[in-house]
């Protein structure tokens, strides 16, 4: 169990007067290990109940250390796939078509920044500090989502990534604004309302694409192709092959399952691509008049776990640019922290 406030406190145990170091030691481990025991007693009851009864555990509630090591796992995953996510966009700032263009893809990156420090700030209500979170990311302990592990070759990758990515982003991600544990679900609320924007951001420019030229037509065309199933992938393993889901959805971190999610993505892109008058690259992609929904292909489980894995084909340049900007950004955190220091003395 995770513990927290009157838990920890060891005050008024009782021990000999003369004692060795060793011996007292021993003596105050011994009694907050029973305070730990009578904590995890008490607080297994109270944490079931909250749970079952639909409401949000908060920082200082007695909760057990799996679920605390899960929540600093995927909302860590999470925060880092909004920072690394940054690099595929920003790096067509400089090359987008037009001044309007370039203005919309600086506030959709800047959004992302955002969106990793909400997530961050988040975890750390979990008791690990962003350094912490930094330093596994840079070690590579700590995974992001496989999807930025993927090249932008087009401008019209900005509008696939908006419809798609984005799109994916939010099946996923407006269950969390139910999560279990408060700060993460409020966090989602807001990131999900911007997502939403960038989503629709991404398929108005898709759509002019798609309505344009023959050449701007086939090169949306392409992204759609190319983008499509690292998309479905963004959902996870399938439910069978999944480690965390079951648990994650007993604690009713999850709502639904990988599978859930990627019918449902399929199931509204499907209309949504009719509209753009574009393909989307499966053959088999039908609609099911007895399940009542679409049956389509599902993506290559295989490639997504070399991707995760580390062998997609920007893993590397992904991680060297992020260790560079951490590296080169240290005498801002020096200042900042000397800052700091300062007023605290002043």
């Amino acid at each position: 169990m995770h513990l927290t406030g009157k838990f920890c406190n060891t005050e008024g145990v009782d021990t000999p007067a003369v004692k060795g170091a060793d011996g007292l030691l021993g003596e105050v481990e011994r009694a907050e290990a029973a305070l730990r025991a009578a904590a995890d007693r008490a607080g297994a009851g109270s944490f079931e109940a909250v749970i079952e009864a639909d409401q949000k555990i908060e920082p200082r509630d007695v909760m057990p250390e799996d679920y605390r090591k899960g929540l600093i796992r995927q909302i860590a995953q999470h925060a880092h796939s909004e920072i690394i996510g940054m690099q595929p966009e920003g790096n067509w700032i400089t090359r987008a078509p037009s001044l309007r263009r370039k203005a919309i893809l600086l506030a959709k990156v800047q959004d992302e920044a955002g969106h990793g420090l909400y997530l961050y700030a988040a975890a750390e209500t979990l008791g690990v500090t962003r350094e912490e979170l930094t330093e596994a990311l840079l070690s590579g302990r700590q995974k992001y989502s496989s999807i930025f592990n993927y090249p932008t070759l087009t401008w019209a990758d900005m509008g696939a990534i908006g419809w798609l990515v984005d799109g994916a982003a939010i099946v996923n991600q407006v269950p969390l604004c139910r999560c279990s544990y408060g700060p993460y679900a409020r966090a989602m609320i807001r990131i999900c309302k911007e997502e939403s924007f960038h989503q629709r951001q991404g398929y108005q420019s898709l759509y002019v694409l798609a309505n344009g030229s023959p050449e701007q037509r086939r090169m949306a065309q392409d992204a759609v192709n190319r983008w499509w199933y690292p998309s479905l992938a963004m959902f996870g393993p399938p439910d069978s092959e999944s480690t965390h889901s079951a648990q994650s959805m007993a604690w009713k971190i999850k709502r639904f399952s990988n599978d859930e999610l990627r019918q449902r993505f399929v199931d509204m892109c499907v209309p949504q691509a009719d509209i753009l008058g574009l393909t989307l690259p499966d053959p088999d992609l039908k609609w099911n008049e007895q399940r009542g929904h679409y049956d389509f292909t599902p993506p290559d489980f295989d490639e997504l776990m070399r991707v995760v894995k580390g062998d997609g084909p920007c893993n590397r340049q992904r991680m060297a640019h992020r260790r560079r900007a951490h590296d080169e950004g240290a005498w801002v955190r020096e200042a900042a922290a000397a800052y700091a220091a300062k007023g605290k003395t002043a």
